[in-house]
């Protein structure tokens, strides 16, 4: 799509946009950054100031009626599903502490190990069929894995729940809310989980649902709804996106030959798994829309969105802000450290990603152990297949060849 003046509108649910959303996304942001759409009666942040001013405001931009916009999901009801992302302050700092008493920075460092080990289990059966789906074979196992252990979700049952996952994702094109397929296997994954904090209850063990429900802050604990809601929110959000970001990765360094060169060649080059994963985020990141309820009117660039309205920030869009960001269009795994620590992939302010440390330590892990026993990789970008969703961007399918060294 050429920048040209014929307005263009943002519609999260159309296929074309969720293949390609950054030309609409650029448009946006030069001629129409605060955006409606009034079809959907949606509208829009696309700069990166604006968004970033956004994401660590209070009292305007609120999470109380979730971070995804379709019909089933949008309302007061959100943190049913979304945990602390359906949530304001007083209660979410509340709920985020404790939480976080669960999910502390230690307990994701003991993963090490197991992260390692999984990664190496993985790779070693990929490396010796030397042509797979990189998705199939890896990037999905590998995540869902984690939190899997990290939860306590016993082996056996990891494959059902990460398809139940991926079906709460898919949307249909053109269909303006979750499916039916969706909202089952949202259902499916709550009772999944009630049954997992029953037994937990009954006899604790040392995973992360055990902690949630022994976790206590000024008297208060956490009841079965908040850490149901946690847990699911772990494992659509937490898998979902660190899938994401690794078939991202190796999709668009094999895109970029000199790059490619620059990691794998001799006898490769680990120290640039880094700042190959921040560049990831930041070009083509997992988490592309986050919707606010506002609380009161927002006044930008000469237009106003009303109090009561349903807005997106745009974070794939603000990480391809040209006035942030260098050739924001381009794939630069050299990119300057000072431009990709302005990256909001994350998200920013109270809401920041609890699990942004884990999505970076399994991704440092996982292409660390690529590069050191990989030659070079291949992915046949043609059959490459993207999933349909509103708010999450990444892969379902991506043919890859590798040669061990």
């Amino acid at each position: 799509m050429s920048l040209t003046k014929e307005r263009v509108v943002l519609d999260p649910y159309d296929y074309t946009f969720q293949d390609d959303p950054y030309p609409t996304y650029a448009w946006l942001r030069e001629h129409e950054p605060l955006h409606h759409n009034p079809e959907l009666d949606l509208w829009a942040l696309t700069r990166h100031a604006d968004i970033a001013e956004a994401l660590k405001s209070d009292g305007t931009y609120s999470n109380s009626w979730g971070v995804a916009i379709e019909k089933s999901a949008w309302g007061p009801d959100a943190h049913k599903v979304m945990s602390i992302l359906g949530m304001d302050p007083p209660r979410q700092n509340r709920l985020r502490a404790l939480v976080s008493r669960g999910f502390t920075p230690r307990r994701v460092h003991d993963l090490l190990p197991r992260i390692q080990e999984l990664t190496d289990r993985y790779l070693a059966e990929c490396l010796e069929r030397g042509s797979f789906d990189w998705i199939t074979d890896f990037a999905g196992k590998l995540p869902m894995d984690v939190i899997s252990e990290m939860m306590g979700v016993p082996e056996e049952d990891r494959a059902e729940v990460r398809r139940q996952a991926d079906i709460v994702v898919h949307r249909e094109d053109g269909v303006y809310d979750v499916p039916p397929a969706g909202a089952e296997a949202s259902m499916w994954l709550v009772v999944y989980y009630q049954a997992m904090v029953d037994a937990r209850r009954k006899q604790p063990s040392d995973d992360l649902t055990s902690a949630l429900i022994e976790a206590e802050v000024d008297g208060e604990r956490l009841s079965d709804e908040d850490v149901i809601a946690f847990l699911f929110l772990m494992v659509v959000a937490g898998n979902e996106t660190t899938t994401k970001l690794l078939g991202h990765a190796v999709y668009h360094l094999t895109r970029h030959p000199e790059q490619l060169e620059q990691v794998f060649g001799g006898d490769g080059n680990p120290e640039l798994v880094n700042p190959w994963i921040e560049e990831t985020l930041r070009f083509d990141t997992s988490s592309q829309l986050l919707a606010r309820y506002l609380l009161r009117d927002v006044e930008l660039h000469g237009a106003v969105a009303p109090q009561g309205s349903k807005l997106l920030l745009c974070l794939g869009s603000a990480n391809r802000d040209d006035r942030v960001f260098g050739r924001p269009d381009d794939f630069d795994i050299t990119r300057d450290k000072d431009e990709l620590a302005q990256i909001l992939s994350f998200g920013g302010g109270r809401h920041f990603c609890l699990g942004a440390n884990l999505a970076r330590l399994e991704a440092r892990v996982a292409l660390t152990a690529l590069v050191e026993r990989a030659r070079t990789i291949s992915v046949d970008h043609g059959a490459s297949r993207r999933v349909h969703s509103v708010n999450v961007r990444g892969f379902a399918v991506e043919p890859m060849t590798v040669e061990a060294r």
